[in-house]
């Protein structure tokens, strides 16, 4: 059943219950995510198109603090029902002019678009590899979870084939797909810059990573420091919060 939500920022966002849902993995990728004043920013994979909106309001923050010229947000989704909720949520909230949604695949973004032609590029991939369960299964939720319609290699090489030679590709994943993220990103030429660990509380095992890298540059990775969700007490950290900006006001 679908549904209506407000965003902190005043957007509002079309789910559906029986779909796949945005979570708290959106935030904090759009929260790593930096750009400059009149960037193209392309999602790859956008679901129900969280991660533009959420990127629109970041931009429109930097234009009010910096006088920045106004972004453009694509979003790719490959599954019709979502990419129709995103449009949508883009209709409801104005923001035709500033945010396009394509359907399509991963897959097929070298026959959509032009190569080169992005400042930015986001994914909040599907972390999980098919089991053999999952393998033909075509139902909303598996599609966002599992790779059954496009891999770790295709998104990557889908960014890298977007991307400006100054561009920058920043991802959210699972910290146990590290090795095969680097090593695909690495097959495309694109250079970790930055990594940060998310971890639920600070006595367990990290349960994400966020990942900048960039096209052919030079190594030189910066580990930033750690992002604790949970306190003691079950709630979230008031670094946590902080880094979220404005999501939880």
């Amino acid at each position: 059943m679908q549904r209506t939500d407000i965003l902190s920022c005043g957007y509002k966002i079309i789910q559906d219950d029986s779909a796949f849902c945005f979570g708290i993995d959106a935030v904090l990728l759009s929260a790593f995510t930096k750009f400059k004043k009149g960037a193209a920013v392309f999602d790859l994979g956008t679901g129900n198109g969280i991660l533009p909106l959420l990127l629109n309001a970041k931009a429109k923050e930097l234009k009010s603090a910096h006088g920045a010229g106004d972004c453009h947000f694509t979003g790719l989704e490959v599954q019709k029902g979502a990419a129709e909720m995103a449009r949508e949520s883009v209709l409801l909230n104005g923001l035709e002019g500033q945010i396009e949604i394509v359907e399509g695949n991963i897959c097929d973004v070298r026959k959509i678009f032009p190569a080169q032609t992005v400042d930015v590029v986001v994914t909040n991939p599907p972390y999980m590899l098919p089991s053999a369960a999952k393998a033909n299964a075509r139902d909303e939720k598996t599609i966002a979870r599992h790779e059954v319609l496009c891999t770790l290699d295709d998104i990557v090489g889908a960014a890298k084939w977007l991307l400006k030679s100054n561009g920058s590709f920043f991802m959210i994943h699972r910290p146990y797909r590290l090795s095969e993220i680097f090593s695909s990103l690495e097959k495309y030429h694109l250079t970790p810059r930055r990594m940060q660990l998310v971890y639920p509380k600070i006595d367990q095992a990290p349960e994400m990573v966020l990942i900048e890298a960039r096209p052919n540059y030079k190594p030189d990775l910066k580990i930033e420091a750690p992002l604790i969700m949970y306190g003691s007490d079950g709630e979230y950290t008031s670094d946590f919060k902080a880094y979220c900006g404005n999501f939880f006001n």
